[in-house]
């Protein structure tokens, strides 16, 4: 399942977001450190194609992708130190697949902000630092452990060593370890270390609903502009999240004359989603039949066989063939039985790249 955590300063929106997301209710109240335990939610992955397979397809179920979220408490300068809610909190974070980091970007005299003032660059210039700080504590203390299995000449231990000391000096010039480059092999050790500014970061610019439909202010375009001189080429998503919450509440029906009336084609958590999937390289894949229709998240680039071991390790490897067909063929043609006879599904081999929107039907043998 892919995970994401949810950061950023107290006040700036972060469990306003979370309970949009995921309809949970996490406490949200006007005041730092509100969100003590770590809120963790599940969220279906809105998808209008899997809507239409469903409906095309007749199956007796419809089951879409699903993302976790999971929102600490807001960190502040000397989080890494123990100020605030301390450090413990990061540790809930550490094996999420990204980071969304929420940063204010509108102004309310009625919601108190830590640092006084509203400037969405700082704060992410101070949650950035402690999550660096955060990293250094955790490698030097990897560090310590390996150290003296490294001088007894132990070749994993050796390597370890080499990684992390490389990683100490990045952290300890203000580097976030997502800038370094790795090779094939170092990638895997590197992963399991689980360090927090290894992660791919979307940002996420909470705005007021002035600001809709376009999402952008002057605090916006700062962070835009600071953004672009980030070589890691993080994703940004405005959203507001009052609005968010609103929505979340409503019917489908009234959702879509709520959005139509801010002059919105879609929710900001939709377009949050997506960007999620962009940011970590996913596409989605389905299988349709009597029973259910159902889809799948795999990476880009993805063949056939892997896609099928999403499903079950038995089917990637007993894989024989894939029958395949296009998403837009398969609405065309109004049925996997129409489509076939007009000679739209393909067979597909171990060497097939998956495409985004594929609906797959597996061939296995065990």
């Amino acid at each position: 399942m892919l995970s994401v955590g949810i950061v950023g300063l107290p006040n700036v929106g972060k469990s306003s977001l979370f309970n949009a997301l995921t309809a949970a209710g996490a406490p949200s109240e006007n005041y730092p450190f509100c969100t003590v335990e770590p809120n963790v939610g599940t969220v279906l992955v809105p998808d209008p194609r899997l809507d239409r397979i469903h409906e095309i397809s007749g199956s007796k179920s419809k089951v879409p992708t699903v993302i976790q979220f999971v929102d600490i408490a807001g960190l502040v300068k000397g989080a890494s130190e123990g100020e605030g809610l301390g450090n413990q909190f990061l540790a809930n974070i550490r094996e999420v697949d990204a980071i969304a980091h929420v940063l204010r970007c509108f102004d309310d005299p009625d919601i108190t902000h830590v640092l006084g003032d509203v400037d969405p660059v700082r704060d992410r210039d101070v949650v950035e630092t402690e999550l660096i700080l955060a990293d250094l504590d955790t490698v030097e203390r990897r560090l310590e452990r390996v150290a003296k299995k490294a001088k007894g000449g132990e070749k994993e231990a050796v390597a370890e060593v080499a990684l992390l000391a490389r990683f100490q000096a990045a952290l300890s010039e203000g580097r976030t370890i997502r800038t370094l480059p790795l090779s094939e092999a170092e990638r895997p050790l590197a992963r399991s270390f689980h360090l927090l500014t290894s992660k791919p970061v979307l940002y996420v610019a909470n705005v007021a609903e002035s600001d809709l439909p376009e999402g952008r202010n002057a605090w916006v375009e700062a962070l835009e502009a600071a953004l672009a001189q980030d070589e890691t080429r993080p994703g940004l998503v405005s959203v507001c999240s009052a609005i968010e919450a609103e929505l979340a509440e409503l019917e489908p029906e009234e959702k879509l004359e709520f959005l139509g009336e801010l002059g919105l084609e879609e929710a900001g958590l939709d377009r949050l989603i997506r960007a999620a999937y962009d940011l970590l390289g996913l596409i989605t894949y389905f299988t349709s039949g009597e029973k259910e229709s159902r889809a799948w998240t795999i990476p880009r680039g993805a063949r056939a066989p892997q896609a099928a071991g999403v499903i079950h390790s038995d089917f990637e490897k007993g894989f024989i063939r894939a029958e395949t067909v296009a998403l837009d063929d398969f609405f065309r043609s109004g049925s996997m039985k129409a489509a076939r006879e007009a000679g739209l599904v393909r067979s597909e081999g171990k060497e097939y790249v998956v495409v985004d929107g594929d609906i797959l039907l597996f061939r296995f043998n065990v």
